[in-house]
This record gives structure tokens, C-alpha cells and sequence, in this order.
């Protein structure tokens, strides 16, 4: 994609969604985590929680119950491919120091979400996905590491302030609250993939400066030629022929 996607631009964006969504999904992932341990049921929730970003992108309003809905489970066995490609080439990738794994991991990070929205097969989820964030794949990591990086300075400090003086109840407060806190951090993350996934399928880039419109230019009206005065021509003189 030539167009660059705009880290701050799709934060903002992101929060804007989660906002709109927040009980929602709030809901909807204490629901997932609730019946996760439910076998069979588990992989339907899974597939239906990685439609969540296009969800979101169409501006719907998710319903929590969403998640049991059987048709989620009809393509299990291709998702299976899927994850088996995607886990397996990216755990190739972390062997080559980590940096291929990183770049494969974010190419790939929407292959799931195509796989439902767009019902692909798992082959072209992943070389869609491939497609789609080639030339935004460290924008898309830096917008979603700094959610993560900011949730990471808060649970540090709630820990450091809950386990001074190492007193069990002290921590097992501080322990509950940042459960807490990472619940609510995840409309924010489902929000930024949203706007993410957004962008790259509508082409339209927040933050991009439209094309500036020039200002028609007034006609000039050009000044009324004088007419001209017909040019008289001298009446020439008659030659008289000279006497013998």
C-alpha cells in the first residue's frame, strides 16, 4: 500500500470506536473468558472473536451473544490451517534471530480477521493480509505497541504501589485491579485493529491531507477593440496626355 497510515491518527480513532463499543465489549470478552474452558463451543468463540475488527470497522453495534453463534463453526477445519500456517511460519521466523517473526507476525495479523470478514481461504487470508499492510507494517506494530507499552507502565506502577512491604492482601488487591485494568484495555486494542483494518480495506488514511483545490481563475475580459475608421484612399489624378 503506498499510502502511509498515520500512528497518533489511528490511536485517536481507535479510542473513538472503543468508546462508542466499551460496555459492549467489555461484555463480550468476560463472556469469552468465562466459557473459553467449554470444549468444541471454544473454537466458535474464537473464530467469532476475530471477526471483532471488521465488526467495528462497519460501524456495528456488537452484541455480546454474538459469539455462540453456530455459523462461526462451520469453517473450523480450514481455521485450523490457518493457525497451523501462521503459528508455524512466524515460529520459523522467531529462529532467525526474532526480527523475521516479528515482520511475518504483523504481516499475517489481519489474516484472521479476512478469513471471516471476507470468508477466504486460509491461503489467501494470509497473502491478502500480506498485501494489505506491505509498506505500514512497523506503523501498524508502533500504534499497537504504544497501547500495549502504556498499559505496561500502568500495571508496573499499580504493582510496585500494591507490593510494598510485600503484604499478601496488599498484593492480591493490586493483583485484581490490573486484571481490572487490562479488561478495560481491551475495547482500546479491538478499537485500533479496527481502524487499522479500516484504512487498509477502504484506502481512505486518517491524518491524509486532501489535495488542495485551486481557486478557478475570473475570466479576463479583454477590452473592446476600437473600430477602425475606414481607410479613404486619394482619388489619383488623371494623367492628361501632353499636345502635339
Amino acid at each position: 500500500m503506498d499510502k502511509k497510515i498515520n500512528i497518533m491518527a489511528t490511536i485517536k480513532d481507535g479510542l473513538a470506536i472503543a468508546l462508542v463499543n466499551f460496555v459492549s465489549l467489555i461484555l463480550v470478552t468476560v463472556l469469552y473468558l468465562v466459557t473459553i474452558w467449554i470444549p468444541y463451543l471454544n473454537v466458535g468463540t474464537t473464530i467469532a472473536m476475530s471477526s471483532l475488527p471488521a465488526e467495528l470497522a462497519k460501524g456495528n453495534m456488537v452484541n455480546p451473544l454474538f459469539i455462540f453463534d453456530g455459523k462461526y463453526r462451520k469453517n473450523m477445519g480450514e481455521f485450523f490451517i490457518l493457525m497451523s500456517l501462521m503459528m508455524g511460519a512466524i515460529g520459523v521466523g522467531f529462529m532467525f534471530m526474532g526480527i523475521p517473526g516479528m515482520v511475518i507476525s504483523v504481516a499475517w495479523s489481519f489474516a484472521t480477521v479476512l478469513f471471516v470478514d471476507k470468508d477466504m481461504s486460509a491461503l489467501d487470508s494470509l497473502r491478502e493480509s500480506n498485501r494489505l499492510t506491505y509498506g505500514n507494517k512497523w506503523r501498524i506494530f508502533g500504534a499497537e505497541f504504544l497501547i500495549a507499552f502504556a498499559l505496561g507502565i500502568v500495571v508496573a506502577i499499580i504493582g510496585g504501589l500494591f507490593g510494598i512491604g510485600n503484604v499478601n492482601w496488599l498484593e492480591a488487591i493490586g493483583t485484581i485491579i490490573n486484571v481490572v485494568i487490562i479488561i478495560f484495555v481491551v475495547p482500546a486494542i479491538y478499537g485500533v485493529e479496527a481502524s487499522i483494518y479500516k484504512q487498509l480495506t477502504t484506502g481512505n488514511i486518517l491524518g491524509e491531507e486532501a489535495p488542495k483545490a485551486e481557486a478557478p481563475k475570473a475570466p479576463v475580459a479583454e477590452a473592446p477593440k476600437a473600430e477602425e475608421a475606414p481607410v479613404v484612399e486619394a482619388p489619383k489624378a488623371k494623367k492628361t496626355a501632353a499636345k502635339k
